[in-house]
């Protein structure tokens, strides 16, 4: 019998444009995969950075703004960061996990574990004023966002894709950050393998696959971390089928979290 060869494609859309807030990413990512010959079919999926999601959605915040709390200023203590940073931190959160000289790990209020949550400055235009004077916050809703942007690429594209939201996040126990999902549609995050067999017969009893994750972190070496102007990639060959989803199947409810 032939052997069928399977593949999957990551193909960053190149040049990507610059965004702004109010901009429309799903028209942006149809006209951009029309310029560089990129198809679209069914099952494809996009793989956006949570920056450009931010950026459109107007989640940047100035310095000026923000008046620290005390907890702030305790913490600015044993981190040695601006309390203004800290409070916007505090804000997007729902507890402190870690504090350490530099190192600010908590729980955001969508649930996962993630240094400063989530907050950056790298990429941001300074808006007439100092760019280190700006942070950019994640989504309010990763997930609402993906089902917005996957919703209106169906519609203008025809074709049943997939959209995943991604960022960058450090791992227990490694060095190094990877790309993982923080928002998603139309593809799961979680695939359930109990009960397959193996290849000895052996029922899975425990496996279950991080498939978006996975899927993030390819995509995160195509998009780099500095000025490679591609937050948008294009993914085919994805092995699982697609269906509604959510980031909270991804989450390790706290009971069963050993690393906290």
């Amino acid at each position: 019998m032939p052997v069928t060869l399977k593949s999957m494609i990551y193909t960053a859309v190149p040049e990507f444009p610059m965004v702004k807030e109010g901009d429309d990413l799903a028209l942006m990512i149809e006209k951009s995969c029309k310029e560089f010959n990129i198809s679209i079919d069914d099952g494809d999926i996009f793989v956006i950075a949570q920056k450009i999601v931010s950026k459109a959605e107007g989640r940047m915040v100035n310095y000026s703004t923000i008046k620290p709390s005390s907890q702030a200023f305790e913490l600015e203590k044993i981190t040695k960061k601006d309390p203004r940073f800290i409070e916007l931190v505090l804000k997007q959160s729902k507890k402190v996990i870690r504090a350490k000289y530099n190192t600010l790990i908590v729980e955001h209020k969508k649930g996962f574990i993630c240094a400063n949550a989530g907050i950056d400055h790298s990429n941001l235009s300074a808006q007439g004023e100092l760019a280190e004077d700006w942070v950019l916050l994640l989504p309010e809703d990763s997930d609402q966002s993906a089902r917005i942007i996957c919703k209106e690429m169906i519609n203008l594209t025809k074709k049943n894709v997939g959209i995943l939201i991604i960022d960058s996040h450090g791992r227990p126990w490694r060095n190094g950050t990877v790309g993982v999902t923080i928002g998603i549609a139309g593809l799961p995050a979680l695939v359930d393998l109990r009960g397959h067999e193996d290849l000895a017969g052996f029922k899975l009893k425990v496996t279950t696959v991080g498939a978006s994750d996975e899927l993030a972190a390819g995509a995160s070496l195509l998009m780099g971390q500095a000025a490679e102007k591609t937050p948008v990639i294009h993914v085919r060959g994805f092995p699982y089928p697609g269906r509604e989803a959510s980031v909270q199947e991804l989450i390790r409810p706290e009971e069963e979290d050993l690393f906290r």
